[in-house]
């Protein structure tokens, strides 16, 4: 990753690709990006301009209520809806809030929604697209090699039972990623999470779930160390609480960890959680292991978006 234009704060990116080729990519502003090293695993695609589902969903629904949406609404609009996915709704609000003000909140909440609703999201994901015009996608920290025999849910486990997985060229960095996914599935076999069955490897099937829990439990272990605490596993359906001290990237992805005075909690990190990092947050697991989380002691709080 380098500085292509200075006084434009334009960005570039050098990748080594699957299909063998290295790819110059302009990813547009430095700050839009986190910082990632050298030999992670990303994946690249333009930015997509057109409003999404969730635009369309929060325009009809404030159509049929007067131009008025909350997570009351939608779920009185939609009885099948969940409480966790409409405030997927409520975060993408505040994003464009954030960004452009083309939406306004009053102060109980509720979303004041024009009917030109769409044509401002086209405005937001535009301006989005002129300063950020690749979404880079960070699959794994890890670097290859290391990878092969790492005792956690990797990026190349991912790979060997996606149903479609990454094609691979048999040059440049495809050869490595072919050459690795062959020394990793050995791996497995020995540890007794694949097999070979008639010229063909067979995985078990919550061989992911048993490498992502061996890691964290091992992370668990080092931060039980560390803090001087007992670590408490989130379970769904359960409520974590406490106060946010930091995050830990592990194979599997980024972890936030959750201190109480007498215990702590690992749980899967959002980028937004960064701007309350030292203080009191809350949520409730659902059962796709995601939080929706509070700020602050009281579930009266404000929501994190």
């Amino acid at each position: 990753r380098g500085l292509a234009d200075e006084i434009n704060d334009r960005h570039y990116m050098i990748v080594d690709a699957v299909d063998g080729k290295s790819h110059w990519i302009d990813i547009g502003r430095g700050e839009a990006m986190e910082t990632m090293p050298n030999g992670c695993i990303v994946r690249l695609a333009p930015r997509n301009t057109e409003p999404r589902q969730v635009d369309r969903n929060i325009a009809e629904i404030a159509a049929a209520h007067g131009g008025r949406y909350d997570v009351d609404i939608h779920l009185k609009h939609d009885p099948s809806a969940t409480e966790s996915f409409a405030r997927t709704h409520v975060r993408r609000l505040e994003a464009i809030r954030r960004a452009t003000g083309g939406v306004e909140r009053e102060p109980n909440g509720t979303w004041l929604i024009a009917p030109d609703h769409l044509d401002r999201v086209a405005n937001y994901e535009g301006q989005r697209a002129r300063a950020e015009p690749v979404v880079v996608d960070k699959l794994s920290s890890m670097a290859l090699e290391r990878q092969v025999s790492f005792d956690g849910a990797t990026w190349l486990d991912r790979e060997l039972v996606a149903d479609r997985p990454e094609p691979l060229h048999g040059s440049g960095f495809g050869r490595d990623v072919r050459e690795a996914q062959a020394r990793r599935r050995q791996w497995l076999i020995a540890q007794g999470l694949a097999y070979e069955e008639q010229d063909r490897i067979v995985y078990r099937a919550n061989m992911l779930s048993i490498l992502r829990q061996r890691e964290l439990n091992r992370v668990a272990g080092q931060l039980s160390e560390e803090l001087g605490l007992p670590y408490a596993e989130a379970r769904s359906g359960g409520r974590v609480e406490g106060t946010l001290r930091r995050s830990v990237e592990l194979a599997s992805g980024k972890y936030a960890v959750v201190e109480k005075s007498r215990e702590f909690t690992l749980v899967p990190w959002r980028p937004v959680l960064e701007r309350h990092v030292g203080k009191e947050v809350s949520g409730v697991v659902s059962g796709e292991g995601e939080i929706s989380w509070t700020v602050g002691r009281q579930r009266s709080g404000p929501g994190v978006s």
